[in-house]
Order: C-alpha cells, then sequence, then structure tokens
C-alpha cells in the first residue's frame, strides 16, 4: 500500500502520525512525506506590514543554514519512522495564506499523480495554524475523485499538538484510532531529532505532552497509547 503524508512544515508529521507512519514502514508499506514550507522564515526578526509580502525575499544566508539544517534533521526522523523517501518544498512559513490556492493544490495534485497513494494523510480543518488550514483545503481539492485520474481511496486528517487544542472555537473529533503502543518511543525519537522544535513540559510539544496524548487516545480505544484521525472521505 502506498500512504502519502501532506504535511505543513517539518516536524508536523512526526507530531501527527509518527507512531502509525511506523507502523506502516514496519508492515512493508511505502510512505511518502511531503512537507510543504520551510518552517522556519516566520521567526524572522523583521516582519513587514506589508500586503502581498512574499517571505521568501527575507531569505538570508543566516536563514538558509537554519532551513538546511531543520531538513537535515527532518531526513533524521524519517529514517527513524523507516521513511525512505521525504520532499521539502518553498512555500513561505505561516503565511500560505499570500500564496495562490491553485499552486498550493496544483503540487500536492503533481505528487498524487506520480506517487498514486492509496491513502491521504493531512493536516486538520480545526487547526488554529493557518497553513494547516490551508493545506488541509488545498489536499481535498487535490484529491477529489475526478474520473480518468487517480482516485485516493482514503483521506485522513491528524491533530497537531500546540495548534489543533488551541483553536477553542472548534474540537478536532476523531473516528479512528491506531495503535501506536509499541511504536510510540519511535515518535519520540523522532521528534527529539528536531532538535529546536522540541519543548520543554507542559508545551504540547514536549515528551511528556506527547506521550500523555498517546496515553488519553489510548484510553478512548482500549490501548496503552493510540494516535486519533479522522476519515474524511473513503471510496472503497
Amino acid at each position: 500500500m502506498k500512504i502519502l503524508v501532506i504535511a505543513a512544515h517539518p516536524d508536523d508529521e512526526v507530531l501527527g502520525m509518527g507512531g502509525t507512519i511506523k507502523k506502516f514502514t514496519n508492515d512493508g508499506h511505502d510512505v511518502l512525506s511531503v512537507i510543504l514550507s520551510t518552517g522556519i522564515l516566520s521567526r524572522r526578526k523583521i516582519i513587514k506590514n506589508e500586503l502581498n509580502v512574499d517571505s521568501r525575499n527575507f531569505v538570508n544566508k543566516d536563514m538558509t543554514h537554519k532551513i538546511n539544517d531543520l531538513r537535515k534533521n527532518g531526513q533524521k526522523a524519517a529514517k527513524i519512522l523507516g521513511v525512505k523517501n521525504i520532499d521539502f518544498l518553498d512555500f513561505p512559513d505561516n503565511e500560505m495564506d499570500l500564496v495562490s490556492n491553485l499552486v498550493v493544490t496544483k503540487s500536492i495534485e503533481n505528487y498524487i499523480e506520480t506517487f498514486q497513494p492509496d491513502s491521504v494523510f493531512t493536516h486538520s480543518a480545526t487547526d488554529l495554524n493557518i497553513d494547516h488550514r490551508i493545506v488541509y483545503n488545498a489536499t481535498l481539492t487535490a484529491t477529489r475523485p475526478i474520473k480518468g485520474k487517480h482516485k485516493v481511496k482514503k483521506l485522513f486528517s491528524f491533530e497537531i499538538p500546540s495548534s489543533t487544542e488551541w483553536n477553542f472555537s472548534q474540537s478536532f473529533s476523531p473516528n479512528m484510532f491506531i495503535d501506536i503502543s509499541k511504536e510510540l518511543k519511535f515518535k519520540i525519537k523522532a521528534m527529539q531529532a528536531y532538535e529546536n522544535e522540541l519543548e520543554n513540559f507542559p508545551h504540547p510539544r514536549s515528551v511528556q505532552s506527547l506521550e500523555l496524548i498517546a496515553g488519553k487516545w489510548g484510553t478512548v480505544c482500549g490501548v496503552n497509547a493510540a494516535e486519533a484521525f479522522c476519515l474524511i472521505r473513503e471510496i472503497p
């Protein structure tokens, strides 16, 4: 089976479904992770209040170094999870609302047509982060079942700690759970590969918080640890 993971930022693939990815690769499935944005440019010191600003114009030597380091960390995390292929695109971090939805959608469509996945996993529509919501909408469009094109059989969304739960006006209501009791330690190790993204407890992106979240979903489905998903669409 081919699984395509569409994430907005480096580390989202681990936070959202690191344990499930490890389970998939252990079972011999082909997993491709695609990270759409740089994941670092929103941390630049000066952010101008301008319309139609392209944050890629702010990439200097220091930022380029940080982007490359983050991608190296992503490759380390992918290796821990057994993922052989991870691609990084250059959409602006936390400013994907400045990019045409058509451009984002077409980028995802290209992967759908070339990789031809059976299942696609991406962000939740209820996330606080603007990039996550844009990626969800673009993925929903890119995977629409059109006659004559490759049809994705299943489309899922996942939560991102420090984003999904902070959108207090909407809640993430999963309807599918995957047991990651054996894979949780690999998820934690992969997250630790993102050395500058990991936070201290009680931040949601801390080791302790990730263990608590996995435990919480585990209690919902009767296992020690689980990851939660929403099945958005299924075509038998």
